[in-house]
């Protein structure tokens, strides 16, 4: 088999595969196990009180005991407002105070003014903006992770908080193309006085969405990091690649890597690279690589520029209909399929979810139609635990 490969273990012919854990903080990959990831340590709390010991030491004068590295001024205080740090973190990914400000749905002088009082909280400068665009001070290369990390903190405590408070409740998940009905209508027909509900995702967010405790379950497809998560395959689906009815190939019935070597790709910003790999089929397994298409940030504006002419995608099959009238799917022979997977968070085991992963393996689980898949699906079984 040829083609760029998604992060997961050699897939079988007869059963759902669980790869929980097979890629770690790294990128590495392993056995399947059902462990999470060990707990990193508390260092958000550790760096408040280490910031807050050193403002008192200031006050007090006490240079000869203040901590190493530098110290905010006395006057800044060490509370800072989630908000503006979320304004910051999306600001840092697009690198564009204008695209920065649509995506947040603020006028570009809001979002300005939001990013100087954070400033102000944290007493320093964390963005330049240059003639060439903006970036980040070094201040901002040092405060962008720690922002992610105290974003996602305080996502995961207040997801963990409303769980604590609603036991009888799940939330499920799924991206484009995937359906959950069949087992999100079991669990309900058996838990009638549970709340179960259901959230598209972004293709991009099943991860996230997770960790964040927005979803207690994600439908949705490989390759993304499976650390801290239970990932199950349920099945696969063929790849095909998509080009407009205008393209040269848009008649044909099959295509291989060598009819659309030259052909561009389009690409997205800040996406896992193994994704990215994935879905570009980079590298080809001559160890070339495909030819940059456009940058792109949603799937409609993928299928736009393949409508343009200006590139052509790999996907996973469609069902009929999907598609927009004006491009094709055409079946990709002698790649990887794709692999069509449910995660939970590893430390979960709830009443709720455990009914949800039981009916998931006996109606999310089918066979592919396209006869040029070279997976099958059965009988959902999960490695670790079969007889939940």
């Amino acid at each position: 088999m040829t083609g760029a490969k998604p992060p997961t273990e050699p897939t079988g012919p007869a059963a759902a595969r669980d790869v929980a854990g097979a890629r770690g903080p790294s990128g590495s990959h392993g056995g399947a196990r059902d462990a999470a990831a060990p707990a990193a340590p508390a260092e958000e709390d550790a760096g408040e009180e280490v910031g807050r010991g050193a403002q008192e030491k200031v006050r007090r004068g006490a240079a000869e005991d203040a901590p190493r590295g530098p110290v905010l001024p006395a006057t800044v205080r060490p509370d800072v407002d989630l908000r503006l740090v979320r304004y910051f973190v999306v600001v840092a990914g697009h690198l564009h105070f204008g695209r920065a400000a649509g995506e947040l749905h603020i006028t570009q002088p809001s979002l300005s003014r939001q990013i100087r009082r954070l400033e102000e909280q944290v007493g320093a400068r964390l963005l330049d903006r240059t003639p060439r665009g903006t970036r980040l001070t070094d201040a901002g290369e040092v405060f962008l992770p720690r922002a992610k990390a105290l974003l996602r903190a305080a996502a995961q405590a207040m997801g963990q908080a409303r769980a604590a408070a609603r036991p009888a409740r799940l939330v499920v998940g799924y991206t484009s193309g995937l359906i959950v009905t069949p087992a999100v209508r079991e669990v309900r027909r058996r838990h009638p006085d549970a709340e179960v509900r259901t959230v598209s995702l972004a293709w991009l967010d099943a991860r996230a969405a997770l960790l964040e405790h927005r979803a207690d379950a994600v439908m949705t497809r490989l390759p993304f990091a499976t650390d801290q998560l239970r990932v199950t395959v349920l099945y696969d689906e063929p790849r095909v690649l998509v080009v407009s009815r205008e393209h040269r190939l848009a008649g044909r019935d099959v295509v291989r890597l060598d009819d659309f070597a030259g052909e561009p790709i389009p690409r997205m910003r800040g996406v896992d690279p193994a994704w990215s790999a994935f879905w570009r089929l980079d590298p080809r397994p001559d160890g070339s690589r495909p030819p940059d298409g456009p940058y792109i940030d949603n799937l409609e504006d993928k299928f736009e520029s393949v409508a343009a002419g200006e590139a052509v995608i790999v996907t996973a099959s469609q069902r009929p209909g999907a598609l927009r009238p004006d491009l094709v799917a055409i079946p990709l022979l002698d790649v990887e399929p794709s692999h069509v997977v449910l995660a939970t968070r590893a430390e979960d085991h709830g009443r709720l979810l455990t009914a949800f992963r039981r009916s998931a393996r006996s109606h999310l689980t089918v066979r592919p139609a396209n006869p040029h898949s070279t997976g099958e699906a059965g009988t959902a079984q999960d490695a670790s635990d079969g007889a939940a």
